[in-house]
C-alpha cells in the first residue's frame, strides 16, 4: 500500500521569513501545526509576485502577523517506500513519528521515534531498484537503499532543528541578549565612569601600523581646516623637556604642515598664525623646579591671559642631571607638590594636562643618559599620578594625566633614533589625541566620538518618543483587555456530562491590534537604534581595513551559499528564487565590504560599485517588468512600493535625526521607481497585450525610451540645471545633504545607466568614477548571462542567500546605526576586548532587527494602504499632512540650530 501523494498547498517549513538557515525539509510534506514553529509567511501571489522591488527587497507577503504568528501548516517528514505493504506501514509510521514535534523525553517524543525509525532502517535490506518514492531532490537520481536512508535520516535531523530554532527563537534570543549587554554597559558605566576621555587619554591599542585605537570611542583625524577653525582665538602653551617640545612640533604642523623644527633646542620657541588668529608656544623647563613654578604662577594672576590649554612634564632631566638618585627623587615629589594646587587653580578655567614619562629603549642610550632606567622613570610617574590627583580633598582632581602616550611608546620606542626620544609617527599620534580631547566637544566629527556628549534630543525626536511610548502603552492596554475577555470565554466542563464546551468562538485579529503591536515592537527597536548610535551607552571604534578582514568572510559566505541550495520552481532568465539569490550574495558583500572599512582598498570599492549598480539594475528590470506584463498603473500599486520603500528611513530620520539623503539608497531606487512608472503610464500606454497585436507599439515604445535616455543624459551634463531642480523646496529638504544637492547629483549621476565596472587601470576613484556608468551595463549583462546559460545553473539557487535577500532593504539600512556605528563611520562595539565575538553578535541581532522590521512594513504597508480607492486616498490625504507637519518641524529646528 502505497503513502498518498503530497498535498498540492504544502510547502517549505522554512521559508526566508521562517528560520535563519536555508535548510529545508522535503517540500511535498505537511502535518498539523506545532505551536514552537517557525513562522511562516505567505508567499505573494498575482500581482504581488512579479515586479516587486526586485534587488531592493522582497516585500511579498500579504498575510497579516497574526497569521504568520498561527502558521500554515508545518511540514512533517515520511517516506513512501512502494516494495512492500509491511515496509512501507513501517516507514511511513516510523518519520510520522519521528516528525510529531513532541518535546524529548515525552511520551511518543523524539528519542522514540528516531529508536524506531533506525530499527526499521536496519531491517531495510539495501537494492536497486526504480525510484518510485518521493524522495528528496538530492536523492531523486539514485535508487540504493543506503541512499535513501541517509537523504531520510538528513531530512529528520534538519526538521529537529528548524522544530527546535525558529527565526521566533532567535528574536527572543536576541532580544535577551540586548537586554542583557544594555545592563552589563551601564553598570560599567556607572562604576568606571561616563567620560570618554580619560578613555582617549589612558588607554588604547594599536590596529595596525600608525592606526591607534582609543578604548571604546573613536578618535577623528583632524584636517588643517578643521583644526584651525578649533582654535581659532586660542592660546596653548606647552611647557618642559624635550620630550614635550616634541609634541609641540607635532601639535603645530597640524595647523601647518610646513613649520620646521629648527632653531636652538633649550630655548622657547613661539608660533603663530594669524590668519586663524592661534598662537602655540613651547617654554623650556625641563625640570620641575622653581622656574616651572613661577611660569606657572604667572598665569594664575588675574592681570595676565592664560592659555586655553596647558600641556606640561618633565623628568627625565632631573633622573640625567643628579644621576637617577633617590634625593632628586624626593625634591621632584616636593617640587611638583608645591605646583599642584597652581596646576589645579589653573585647571577651573583651562584645560591642564600632565604628560607622564614615557619609556626609553635602554640599549640605544648614550652613556650620558644610561642613568635614565625605565624602572627611575616609572617611579617618578607614579609620584606625579599621587600627588596631582590628591590635589584637591573629597572630589576629583581637575587636572587630566596623558598616560597614553606610554602606551603608544611601549610599542614603539625599538624605532627610536636615540632611545630617547619617540619616533615622529608616535609623536603625531599623541598629537592628534591631543586636538581630539580638545576640538571634540567643539566641532563635534561624526566619526570623533570620544570627549563628545550625548546630543540634546530634537523636538521630533521627542514627539517620536511620546508616540511609540503611548503606542506601547495602548498595546499592553489592548493586550489585557482581550487577554481578560478570552479567559471569560474560555472553555468550561459541563458537570452533567463531564466534556468541554466552548462559549464562543475565537474572532480574527482586527487590524488595530495589528497596528498597535507594530508600532510596539518599531519603538522598541527604535530605542536599540538610539542606544546604539546617539546614546552613547554602547562602545564604538574605528574601522581598519586588512585584506583578510574582507576576504576570509567573503570566502565563508560564499561555502555556506553554495552548500545551501534548492531547485528553483521556474528556470526562465532572472526567475523570483534567482533575484532573490542575487541581492542576498550582493548584500551579504556589501556588509562586509562596510564593516572592514574596505572603501579604502581601489579595486574592492570598484567591485562594490559593480554590485551597487546591480541592485539598481534588479529594481528596474523588476519594476519595467510588472508593468510590462500586468499593465497595472493604479494609485495602489506606486503607494504600496513608495510605502515598502521609504517607511523605514522615514522613521530613521525622525528618531535619528538625519536627513533623507543620507540614506542615499533609498532615494536613488524611489526616483527610478517614479521615472519608470511615469515614462510607462503617461500615453500612450503600452503593455505586452497591446504590443504583441502590432509591433507598431514596440517602436513607440523604444521613443519612450529613448526620450527617457535623452532627458537622463541632460540632467547628467548639466550640474546646474539639475541643482536648480533639485533645491527648490520642499524637494531641497529630501535632497540636501550638509546643505547642498552635490551629493544627491554625484549619487544619481553615477548611477544613471545602472551602473558596474571593474576598472583596473584606474589610478584614483575620481578617474572611476567617471568612466564606471558608461560601460557598468556590460559587467550586469555579462553576469546575467553567466548564471542562465548553463541549464544546471539556472535549475538550482542558493536558499542561503535567497534569504537573506528578501529582507536586502532593511540589511542595507539597519547596518548604519546598529552595526556599525557613528553613522557608518565606525563599528559598533557590544563585546570590548573580543573583535571576533563582538562581530558575532551584534551580527546577529542585526539580522533579527531587519527581519523584524521587514514583518512590521509588511502588515502596516496592508493596513496603511488598502486597495479600497476611496479609502487610499483618505489614507493619502493623512500621510500628506503628515509630512506637512515634518516640513514645519524640520523648519522651526533648523532655525533653533542657527
Amino acid at each position: 500500500m502505497s503513502l498518498p501523494p503530497p498535498p498540492d498547498g504544502a510547502r517549505d517549513l522554512v521559508t526566508p521569513q521562517g528560520s535563519m538557515g536555508p535548510v529545508t525539509p522535503a517540500p511535498w510534506a505537511s502535518g498539523a501545526p506545532s505551536p514552537e514553529q517557525p513562522l511562516l509567511r505567505q508567499e505573494a501571489k498575482g500581482e504581488e509576485e512579479e515586479g516587486e522591488e526586485t534587488g531592493v527587497q522582497g516585500a511579498g507577503a500579504t498575510g497579516t502577523g497574526e497569521q504568520r504568528r498561527r502558521g500554515w501548516g508545518e511540514a512533517a517528514e515520511t517516506a513512501a517506500v512502494e516494495e512492500g505493504q509491511v515496509e512501507a506501514r513501517d516507514a511511513a509510521a516510523a518519520a510520522a513519528a519521528a516528525g510529531t514535534g513532541a518535546p524529548a523525553g515525552g511520551a511518543g517524543g523524539g528519542r522514540g521515534a528516531w529508536r524506531r525509525l533506525l530499527a526499521w532502517l536496519r531491517r531495510r535490506q539495501p537494492q536497486c531498484c526504480p525510484c518510485a518514492a518521493p524522495l528528496p531532490r538530492s536523492a531523486a537520481h539514485c535508487c540504493h537503499g543506503g541512499t535513501k536512508m541517509a537523504a531520510l535520516a538528513y531530512n529528520l535531523g534538519k526538521r529537529e532543528i528548524n522544530h527546535y530554532f525558529s527565526v521566533r527563537s532567535a528574536k527572543l534570543l536576541a532580544l535577551v541578549a540586548v537586554l542583557l549587554l544594555a545592563a552589563c554597559h551601564l553598570a560599567s558605566r556607572r562604576y568606571r565612569g561616563n567620560d570618554s576621555c580619560e578613555y582617549l587619554l589612558s588607554s588604547g591599542r594599536f590596529l595596525g601600523e600608525k592606526v591607534w585605537q582609543p578604548h571604546s570611542c573613536m578618535m577623528h583625524k583632524y584636517k588643517i581646516s578643521e583644526a584651525k577653525n578649533c582654535l581659532v582665538d586660542k592660546h596653548i602653551a606647552f611647557i618642559g623637556d624635550s620630550r614635550i617640545r616634541q609634541l609641540f612640533y607635532s601639535f603645530v604642523k597640524i595647523i601647518n604642515p610646513q613649520f620646521k623644527e629648527e632653531g636652538n633646542k633649550h630655548e622657547n620657541i613661539p608660533f603663530e598664525d594669524k590668519i586663524a588668529s592661534v598662537k602655540v608656544d613651547f617654554l623650556w623647563h625641563p625640570e620641575v623646579n622653581g622656574s616651572m613654578k613661577q611660569c606657572i604662577k604667572v598665569w594664575t594672576e588675574d592681570s595676565v591671559a592664560k592659555p586655553h590649554v596647558i600641556v606640561a612634564g618633565a623628568a627625565t632631566w632631573s633622573i640625567k642631571i643628579h644621576n637617577g638618585s633617590n634625593e632628586a627623587l624626593s625634591q621632584y615629589k616636593t617640587n611638583i607638590t608645591s605646583i599642584a594646587p597652581l596646576l589645579e587653580k589653573l585647571a577651573k578655567t583651562s584645560d591642564v594636562y600632565w604628560v607622564l614619562q614615557d619609556p626609553v629603549y635602554e640599549d640605544l642610550l648614550s652613556e650620558n643618559r644610561k642613568m635614565i632606567t625605565n624602572e627611575k622613570i616609572d617611579a617618578y610617574n607614579e609620584a606625579a599620578v599621587s600627588i596631582l590627583n590628591s590635589s584637591t580633598r573629597n572630589s576629583k582632581s581637575n587636572v587630566k594625566m596623558f598616560s597614553v602616550s606610554k602606551l603608544i611608546a611601549q610599542e614603539t620606542i625599538m624605532e627610536s633614533l636615540d632611545g630617547l626620544h619617540l619616533p615622529e609617527s608616535s609623536r603625531e599620534t599623541s598629537a592628534m589625541i591631543l586636538m581630539n580631547v580638545y576640538c571634540n566637544k567643539i566641532l563635534k566629527p561624526v566619526d570623533g566620538s570620544c570627549c563628545q556628549p550625548r546630543p540634546p534630543l530634537t523636538l521630533m525626536q521627542k514627539l517620536a518618543a511620546c508616540f511609540f511610548t503611548l503606542s506601547i502603552v495602548g498595546y499592553l492596554i489592548f493586550y489585557i483587555i482581550h487577554r481578560n475577555a478570552h479567559r471569560k470565554n474560555k472553555p468550561c466542563t459541563d458537570l452533567e456530562s463531564g466534556e468541554e464546551k466552548k462559549n464562543i468562538i475565537n474572532t480574527p485579529v482586527s487590524p488595530l491590534e495589528i497596528l498597535l503591536q507594530s508600532f510596539c515592537k518599531l519603538g522598541l527597536i527604535m530605542a536599540y537604534f538610539y542606544m546604539c548610535d546617539r546614546a552613547n551607552l554602547f562602545m564604538k571604534e574605528n574601522k581598519f581595513y586588512t585584506h583578510s578582514t574582507f576576504f576570509i568572510p567573503i570566502i565563508y559566505i560564499l561555502v555556506l551559499g553554495v552548500f545551501y541550495n534548492e531547485n528553483t520552481k521556474e528556470t526562465k532568465v532572472l526567475n523570483r528564487e534567482q533575484t532573490d539569490e542575487w541581492k542576498g550574495w550582493m548584500q551579504l558583500v556589501i556588509l562586509i565590504y562596510h564593516i572592514s572599512g574596505a572603501s579604502t582598498f581601489l579595486p574592492v570599492y570598484m567591485h562594490v560599485r559593480v554590485l551597487v549598480a546591480a541592485y539598481l539594475f534588479q529594481t528596474g528590470y523588476g519594476h519595467f517588468s510588472y508593468f510590462w506584463i500586468k499593465g497595472d498603473f493604479g494609485i495602489h500599486r506606486v503607494c504600496q512600493v513608495l510605502f515598502r520603500l521609504n517607511f523605514l528611513v522615514v522613521v530613521l530620520c525622525i528618531v535619528m535625526d538625519q536627513p533623507y539623503q543620507f540614506y542615499y539608497f533609498v532615494p536613488l531606487v524611489t526616483v527610478w521607481f517614479m521615472v519608470i512608472y511615469v515614462t510607462l503610464a503617461l500615453w500612450p500606454q503600452i503593455i505586452q497585450k497591446k504590443a504583441n497585436g502590432n509591433c507598431f507599439w514596440h517602436f513607440g515604445l523604444l521613443l519612450k525610451l529613448a526620450f527617457l535616455l535623452l532627458c537622463i543624459c541632460f540632467l547628467a551634463y548639466s550640474q546646474g540645471a539639475f541643482e536648480k531642480i533639485f533645491s527648490l523646496w520642499p524637494l531641497s529638504k529630501c535632497f540636501e545633504l550638509k546643505g547642498n544637492v552635490y551629493e544627491w547629483w554625484f549619487r544619481w549621476r553615477l548611477d544613471r545607466y545602472t551602473y558596474s565596472i571593474w576598472a583596473s587601470s584606474c589610478k584614483n576613484k575620481a578617474e572611476c568614477n567617471e568612466l564606471h556608468p558608461s560601460v557598468s551595463v556590460v559587467q550586469i549583462l555579462a553576469f546575467i548571462l553567466i548564471r542562465n546559460i548553463p541549464g544546471c545553473a539556472r535549475s538550482v539557487y542558493s536558499t542561503f542567500f535567497a534569504w537573506f535577500g528578501k529582507i536586502s532593504l532593511e540589511l542595507f539600512i539597519c547596518q548604519y546605526h546598529i552595526w556599525l556605528a557613528a553613522d557608518t563611520r565606525g563599528i559598533l562595539v557590544l563585546i570590548p576586548g573580543n573583535p571576533m565575538l563582538n562581530i558575532i553578535v551584534s551580527t546577529f541581532i542585526f539580522v533579527c532587527v531587519a527581519h523584524e522590521i521587514s514583518q512590521i512594513t509588511n502588515d502596516l504597508t496592508q493596513i496603511i494602504i488598502p486597495k479600497d480607492n476611496s479609502s487610499l486616498l483618505k489614507r493619502l490625504a493623512c500621510i500628506a499632512a503628515f509630512f506637512c507637519g515634518l516640513l514645519i518641524l524640520s523648519s522651526i529646528q533648523d532655525k533653533s540650530r542657527h
